[in-house]
């Protein structure tokens, strides 16, 4: 199975680049399943309905959030419709939405995707390791699910490295969003999960963390906000992450970074022509 997943995607300069790229590679990679991380994308901060109909139409066949997941009110009552929207799974009981989802790929396989948060430097949710076990138990990789893909939203490097090889062998991809900037390990771990610290954003890197850079220098400076946040002016650049599973086990025989446009120097994955 070919799978794509695109980092948080950050304001419009992070809309247009994924609505206007991503369908030509789901054509020209012939992608399977394509997920995209969309806590970000309405000025930064949350995701609206039609934004989310927008990544949808775009190719997306699931969308996960993080801990901007309500900061657009309006997704405490659309994700109750939005069965392919996820918000961390880690969430307090009762929280509108689901963690989890088994989806279909466009090749008909089923594709369980997971979003949790992690707790370091983050609001004190429920225990993640906990509950992705409890996520995982009875739709074990290969068995019930023929690929399993975690997007793990959270703060500091060590907790994302700690999930994955937690979660190695069990899932496809283990990847880490939230921080906006691509890391350099992508690779396949001892028990055939593909895994990457932070896949980065879609979005500006003209400015900080996908921001306008003005305001962050002057919190920086004098301690004190005195404007909104804003998403950062320029073009977008694609951030994600390639993987290829094996049909048989569901685990990753292949894993790449996609960069695209923008300020980044281009990566593409070498393996699909």
């Amino acid at each position: 199975m070919r799978m794509l997943f695109l980092g948080d995607v950050v304001g419009r300069p992070g809309r247009d680049v994924v609505t206007s790229l991503l369908p030509g590679l789901v054509a020209d990679w012939a992608l399977d399943f394509v997920a995209v991380n969309g806590e970000n994308a309405a000025g930064g901060f949350g995701i609206t309905e039609a934004i989310y109909d927008d990544l949808r139409a775009a190719g997306a066949d699931a969308v996960t959030l993080g801990n901007h997941s309500f900061d657009q009110r309006e997704a405490l009552v659309f994700i109750e419709r939005a069965p392919h929207l996820l918000r961390p799974a880690n969430y307090p009981a009762g929280t509108p939405g689901r963690g989890a989802a088994l989806v279909e790929a466009k090749n008909g396989a089923n594709v369980l995707v997971l979003n949790l948060m992690g707790r370091t430097f983050m609001d004190p949710l429920d225990d993640p390791f906990a509950a992705v076990d409890r996520a995982l138990e009875g739709a074990e990789l290969g068995r019930v699910a023929d690929a399993v893909l975690i997007d793990f939203h959270a703060e500091t490097t060590s907790e994302k490295q700690a999930f994955g090889h937690y979660c190695d062998g069990r899932a496809s991809l283990v990847v880490g969003t939230h921080t906006h900037v691509p890391t350099a390990d992508h690779r396949i771990l001892a028990g055939g999960t593909a895994f990457m610290t932070d896949v980065g954003m879609c979005g500006s890197y003209e400015g900080v963390i996908g921001m306008d850079k003005e305001e962050p220098i002057r919190r920086f400076i004098r301690k004190l906000p005195s404007a909104r946040f804003e998403p950062a002016g320029g073009a977008g650049t694609l951030s994600g992450v390639a993987v290829e599973t094996d049909d048989a086990t569901g685990l990753a025989v292949r894993i790449a970074p996609v960069r695209i446009g923008g300020a980044l120097a281009p990566a593409l994955p070498d393996f699909w022509g």
